[in-house]
């Protein structure tokens, strides 16, 4: 079940943005990101805003969804030109949902949509997620030509058992096989995600999946904990005792776990749950959240955030269409965050990175605080006494916990 969209302020019927958030955008960046909201099946563990066949019945259809997505963006130049803002797009990000169930040519409508209305940077990053039971030659062949430059694959486990609690439906040894198509087709950057801590899951089967990621010569892996969703399947199987809840020891270990396996093959962590092989490979769009940019998010349920104004999109596909083929925005509700709003994002996102948080964003007391995250091995010393806050190993696994102190939690 998907997850509810927060409450917030009246969005305007014409999506318009106060002149506030055109200020200081020569400083930040412009992203788009695509969100696909069908799947063929639903995973027991998602609760992303995602729609099987039979959950949309005939309100809803890929191509209706095609065409809004095409008014949103027109939508989307519309208003950031009424504020002046003339930015090119540096990235592109689509996700879902399965946007490889659409084929190649939506998805490549939709990036040429892009460069007719904003224009993209001439290293722009175009990024597409995909499922590997959905991923073909012909599909990957398509995107190349297309203008997309790098490929995010769902793995998840290479171990058929943690494949089937996850309700995952592709076969082991299918990534690595589309890995090999896609860098056939001249994709640039490849990525895998795998998800640890599933009940059922062994430090062994872990260290198998690690290793067929590694093998498979991508030059990006995120690894992220299983996380139980309320109103999820798996949630519901948890609570009538069917699975275990996963336990944070044990998810600390299979942290540590990921860091040796991918640093010992050269892959460098950048965010708490991302490594990659170079600077170049490390995906900018989602660096671009973290750092605070500027993104329109596209889609039903999808986010956007402007020069400091956030607003989400209605959930369901019926309703964005509808809103959109009657020349209105999509937005649901909106807020527009305060300078402690900002901070908070700030501290809470950039003490992630590896590149650290700036010692300028912390005020006294929270500087105090650093000092005792620092002396108990949470933080870096020598990094913070050089002006920047970056978590040590321990500290990553922590990560959460030093922000909301630093912030006076």
């Amino acid at each position: 079940m998907p997850s509810a969209l927060p409450a917030g302020d009246p969005a305007p019927a014409d999506g318009a943005l106060p002149p506030s958030a055109g200020a200081g955008r020569s400083d930040r960046t412009l992203s788009i990101y695509l969100h696909v909201p069908f799947c063929a099946t639903r995973c027991g563990y998602c609760d992303f805003n995602t729609y099987t066949a039979g959950e949309l019945g005939t309100d809803s259809s890929q191509q209706g969804w095609l065409h809004a997505a095409l008014l949103e963006l027109e939508l989307a130049g519309r208003t950031l030109r009424a504020l002046g803002d003339n930015r090119s797009v540096s990235t592109v990000f689509v996700g879902g949902g399965t946007p490889s169930l659409l084929g190649a040519g939506p998805l490549v409508a939709l990036l040429d949509k892009i460069g007719g209305e904003f224009g993209l940077a001439a290293d722009a990053e175009v990024t597409t997620e995909a499922n590997p039971e959905s991923t073909d030659a012909a599909f990957l062949d398509g995107i190349v030509a297309g203008g997309f430059t790098r490929l995010s694959l769902g793995m998840q486990s290479a171990a058929p058992h943690v494949l089937a609690v996850l309700d995952r439906t592709h076969t082991p040894g299918r990534p690595q096989q589309v890995v090999a198509m896609a860098k056939r087709a001249g994709l640039a950057h490849l990525s895998l995600d795998l998800i640890y801590g599933t009940p059922t899951e062994t430090e062994a089967d872990f260290a198998d999946s690690l290793s067929a990621a590694l093998a498979a010569g991508v030059d990006h892996v995120s690894a992220y904990s299983l996380i139980v969703e309320p109103g999820t399947r798996m949630a519901r199987q948890v609570a009538r005792g069917e699975l275990p809840m996963p336990d944070d020891d044990l998810l600390a270990d299979r942290y540590l776990q990921a860091e040796a396996a991918l640093s010992a093959e050269g892959l460098s962590w950048y965010e708490v749950s991302n490594w990659a092989a170079s600077d170049t490979a490390r995906c900018r769009h989602n660096l671009a959240y973290w750092r605070g940019g500027d993104w329109w998010g596209i889609g039903p349920g999808a986010h956007s955030h402007v020069g400091g104004v956030r607003w989400w999109n209605v959930k369901h596909p019926a309703a964005y269409a509808q809103r959109l083929n009657a020349g209105r925005s999509p937005a649901q509700a909106r807020e527009v965050l305060d300078q402690q709003a900002q901070h908070t994002e700030r501290v809470l996102l950039g003490l992630r990175l590896a590149e650290g948080l700036p010692v300028g964003d912390l005020d006294p007391p929270a500087l105090r605080q650093a000092e005792r995250e620092a002396a108990d091995g949470l933080l870096d010393p020598d990094a913070l006494a050089g002006g920047r806050l970056l978590l040590t190993l321990r500290g990553r696994l922590l990560a959460d916990g030093i922000a909301l102190r630093l912030l006076g939690g």
